[in-house]
């Protein structure tokens, strides 16, 4: 399966993102099969830069947007992005949410 993904470029402390088209199995940092553009974090303000065509040509012929790509994607005023997107409202228990939900018996 193909994946839409970003791949880290840049110094330390200066990040900044290339998009890429790569099969899902492939290392972060592995072999892509084409740049779709890049993201730059460390810039005021942020900036995202991608060929769009491409990007919907590929979707179209079945590649995935990782999540952080399917929201910058959207941000950026793409379509349909919303289905590749992971609720963000998991609610985590906490050990004190189980202790106190067992009344102790009396005897």
């Amino acid at each position: 399966m193909l994946k839409i993904r970003l791949t880290r470029t840049g110094k330390h402390a200066q990040p900044s993102f290339r998009v890429v088209l790569q099969e899902h199995t492939s290392a972060a940092k592995g072999k892509f099969i084409e740049a779709l553009g890049y993201y730059k974090p460390a810039d005021k303000p942020k900036v995202l830069k991608v060929e769009a065509e491409r990007i919907k040509y590929w979707i179209s012929v079945g590649a995935k947007p990782s999540d952080t790509v399917a929201v910058l994607l959207k941000k950026d005023g793409f379509e349909g992005m919303d289905k590749y997107i992971e609720p963000r409202n998991k609610k985590r228990k906490s050990k004190k949410d189980k202790g106190e939900t067992a009344a102790p018996v009396a005897a």
